[in-house]
């Protein structure tokens, strides 16, 4: 008897944990359709529209150019700077925006259809893949019209895209908090400067070493700048509820 009850409840376990497998591979699966979806649908606005695709091209073509305009050859230093910094305006002019042009109606829809991680995992793949399109334009026209001091090219590539997608997942998250909040310009100024300087700093050292033929790029830093951003994509992804209820 004592056998035949050790047995019936290791097939009662087993069935159960079989049963809620299976019910939750179906939620996962419609959870990855959704964010296909949303994905597919800011990918076919951008494509139809090209406002801000267009917008920040003339931005940057008209910031290098004038940068060409006053230093022609900068230092190794000062190229390294001044990429930096307008990859950090690129991405406030590309990915700030992406929630505030959702209206109200809109966002009921997808409050309806959707749940609130997939709406928001879907916003950071999206301003991801447009940061590192808009990296890749960027790096080619400084390399074009200010000369590439590089020593290593192909980390530095590297190392732009990480920094490119860094970027993009840091303004998409406070995009998501100051959309929900009236001073707008306010919440991101004050919530970004703490969220934004650990990541300009991690990525100024690693891109320093590109310059330097000597230096090799430490890859705890690159550990570390990827601890980061999984950091605000769970922060997105637990907090962003909340101000999906409002």
């Amino acid at each position: 008897m004592k056998i035949s009850r050790s047995r019936t409840s290791v097939f009662r376990t087993s069935y159960i944990s079989t049963k809620s497998y299976f019910r939750a591979k179906p939620v996962f699966i419609a959870s990855v359709r959704h964010i296909i979806t949303l994905f597919k649908k800011d990918l076919l606005l951008e494509v139809r529209q090209q406002y801000s695709f267009y917008g920040i091209l003339l931005y940057i073509g008209a910031t290098i150019f004038v940068l060409y305009m006053a230093i022609e050859e900068p230092e190794n230093n000062v190229w390294n700077g001044l990429f930096w910094v307008i990859q950090l305006f690129i991405c406030i002019n590309a990915v700030a925006k992406s929630f505030l042009q959702e209206s109200k109606g809109r966002m009921l829809y997808f409050y309806s259809v959707a749940s609130p991680a997939d709406f928001v995992l879907s916003k950071l793949l999206f301003n991801s893949l447009l940061m590192l399109v808009m990296s890749l334009l960027s790096l080619l026209l400084f390399t074009l019209f200010l000369g590439n001091p590089v020593q290593k090219a192909g980390q530095f590539i590297g190392l732009v895209l990480l920094g490119g997608w860094s970027l993009s997942l840091v303004f998409t998250f406070l995009a998501a908090i100051a959309a929900k909040a009236q001073q707008n310009a306010a919440i991101m100024a004050v919530l970004g400067f703490p969220l934004i300087i650990p990541q300009l700093l991690l990525l100024m050292k690693l891109s320093n070493a590109a310059f330097n033929p000597v230096l090799t790029i430490p890859a705890t830093t690159i550990w570390l700048l990827i601890a980061l951003d999984s950091m605000i994509i769970m922060l997105a992804v637990i907090l962003f509820p909340f101000l999906w209820k409002d």
